[in-house]
C-alpha cells in the first residue's frame, strides 16, 4: 500500500482550488477526482479549440485529446486517464502517454502500491490485458473479469480460446472458454468461467467455472474440485494456509466449501461475497438467513439484525476481529458495526474505513442532497456538495476529509485534517 507516512497530517483546513473558476472558465466540464492524499483535484474539461485535457489544480495538461474517460488517480497519487489521439486509444499516466496504441482501452486497475497501472485492450479484433505499456503477446477474441494478484504484478482474465458462431451451440457447448494468466491459458476449456482470485504470493489463481450446461465448480489453475453443484460464487484464497474457498448451492441451501468439504456448520439461503480478515485467521460472508432477509456471517455465525434491501461493502479490521457493513431497509441506507447499526439512517452510504488500530470507523454519506464524514456514528459538523472517502492517519488520531464546500455559491475544494476528538 501508499505509506501514509509521507502524507502531511498538520491539522488545519487548507483550500486546494476552486472549481468554480474551472466552470466560468471551460464550456464542458466533468465531474472531479481527487487524489488519496487530498493535494491534487482534477477533471476532464473542454478546451476552446474542441478538444479535450485535463485541468489539475486549475493548470491543464498540455497534451490535448480527441476524448477522455475513465479519470483516476493511483493510490500513489499519480493521475491516470484513457485518451484518444487521432481515433487510437491509450492510456495517459500525469501527462504522459503510452507508446502503444489500441482500437479501445478500459477497466483501469492499479496495484495496492500504484506503481503498476493495467487496462484491458482491444486491438485488431483480439482482446488482452497491458500492464505499464506491456501488452500480453497473444491477444484472444474475447476477455473479461480481468484480474490482478495482490502486488499487481501479475495479470489474470477470462478469455475465449475456441472460435464459434453465434448458432453454433454444439461447439459452445464442448468449452470454449479458459482462463488466461499472463497471456497464458490453462490446458482446460470451460462452457463458462467468471471470477477469480490470487493466492497471497500470486503464484496460484482459482475461478469459478461451468463444466457443462448444467454443472458448475472451482478450477485452481485449471484442475477442478472433485464435487460439482447447480451454481457457485467467486472463490477465495484463505491468506494463511492457501487453502481456496467458495460458496456453493447445494439441495440444502447455499453453503461455503473447501475443495467440495463444508467449512461452516450449516447453510443459508444464499451465501456470497465472502472475505478473509488480513490473517487468514477469520472468515465472513454476506449471507440470507431466511428468504428476503440480509445479514453478515462471521465463522458461520450470523447477525441478529437483518436487511429486507440488501447488504453490501463488508470489510474486516485490520486485526480482524471487527466486520462493518452497508445495509439498506425501505430505502434508507445504514453503517452496521459488529452487528449493531448506527443510530441515524441515510439516503446512502458508502463502504466503511477502519482506522489502523482498529479502534475508530469512519464512513461518508448522503443525506438530503448533502454529504458529511460520519466517525463511529457521529456526523462531522460540515457538509459538502461533494467529499470522497474518509482517509485516517497512521496513529488513528486524525482523519484527512476531501470535500467540496459551497462558498456564496461557489464550489471550493479543501482539504481538512481533522482530530478524531473533534467529532
Amino acid at each position: 500500500m501508499h505509506d501514509l507516512n509521507d502524507w502531511n497530517w498538520d491539522v488545519g483546513r487548507r483550500l486546494i482550488a476552486d472549481i468554480y473558476e474551472w466552470k466560468d472558465t471551460y464550456e464542458y466540464m466533468e465531474e472531479p477526482y481527487v487524489s488519496p492524499d487530498g493535494e491534487r483535484i482534477a477533471s476532464i474539461v473542454k478546451t476552446e479549440d474542441a478538444e479535450y485535457t485535463i485541468c489539475e489544480n486549475g493548470t491543464c495538461w498540455e497534451s490535448t485529446f480527441d476524448k477522455i474517460w475513465n479519470l483516476r488517480f493511483t493510490p500513489d497519487n499519480r493521475l491516470t486517464a484513457l485518451v484518444s489521439e487521432t481515433g487510437e486509444w491509450t492510456v495517459a499516466v500525469d501527462g504522459n502517454t503510452w507508446e502503444s496504441r489500441f482500437d479501445y482501452v478500459w477497466n483501469t486497475q492499479f496495484a495496492p502500491d500504484g506503481k503498476v497501472v493495467v487496462v484491458a485492450a482491444q486491438k485488431g479484433g483480439q482482446y488482452f490485458a497491458a500492464a505499464n505499456d506491456v501488452a500480453w503477446k497473444d491477444g484472444f477474441e474475447y476477455l473479461t473479469n480481468m484480474t490482478l494478484s495482490n502486488d499487481g504484478k501479475r495479470v489474470a482474465a477470462v478469455v475465449q480460446t475456441v472460435g464459434f458462431s453465434e448458432a453454433d451451440i454444439f461447439t459452445y457447448k464442448q468449452g470454449c472458454y479458459s482462463v488466461a494468466v499472463d497471456g497464458n491459458t490453462w490446458d482446460r476449456n470451460f462452457v463458462n468461467a467468471w471470477h477469480m482470485d490470487f493466492s497471497s504470493d500470486g503464484k496460484h489463481v482459482a475461478a469459478e467455472v461451468r463444466i457443462s450446461l448444467y454443472d458448475y465448480t472451482i478450477a485452481v489453475d485449471g484442475v477442478c474440485w472433485d464435487k460439482t453443484y447447480p451454481s457457485v460464487w467467486q472463490p477465495r484464497f484463505n491468506p494463511k494456509d492457501g487453502s481456496v474457498t467458495a460458496p456453493v448451492k447445494t439441495p440444502g441451501g447455499w453453503m461455503l466449501a473447501s475443495d467440495g468439504k463444508p467449512v461452516w456448520d450449516r447453510k443459508f439461503v444464499q451465501l456470497w461475497h465472502h472475505r478473509y480478515s488480513a490473517d487468514g485467521e477469520k472468515l465472513a460472508a454476506i449471507v440470507a438467513p431466511k428468504f428476503g432477509r440480509w445479514t453478515v456471517a462471521v465463522e458461520g455465525r450470523a447477525w441478529a439484525l437483518t436487511f429486507g434491501d440488501f447488504v453490501t461493502d463488508m470489510v474486516f479490521s485490520p486485526d480482524g476481529n471487527r466486520v462493518a457493513c452497508i445495509g439498506k431497509d425501505d430505502e434508507k441506507y445504514a453503517v452496521v458495526v459488529d452487528g449493531t447499526a448506527w443510530n441515524d439512517r441515510y439516503d446512502m452510504a458508502w463502504q466503511p474505513v477502519f482506522s489502523s488500530d482498529s479502534r475508530h470507523i469512519a464512513a461518508k454519506v448522503e443525506k438530503n442532497g448533502q454529504y458529511q464524514i460520519v466517525l463511529d456514528g457521529k456526523p462531522y459538523q460540515a457538509r459538502y456538495s461533494a467529499v470522497w472517502n474518509p482517509i485516517f492517519s497512521p496513529d488513528g488520531e486524525r482523519i484527512l476529509i476531501r470535500g467540496i464546500e459551497i462558498e456564496s455559491n461557489k464550489e471550493k475544494y479543501y482539504r481538512h485534517v481533522v482530530p478524531v476528538t473533534e467529532f
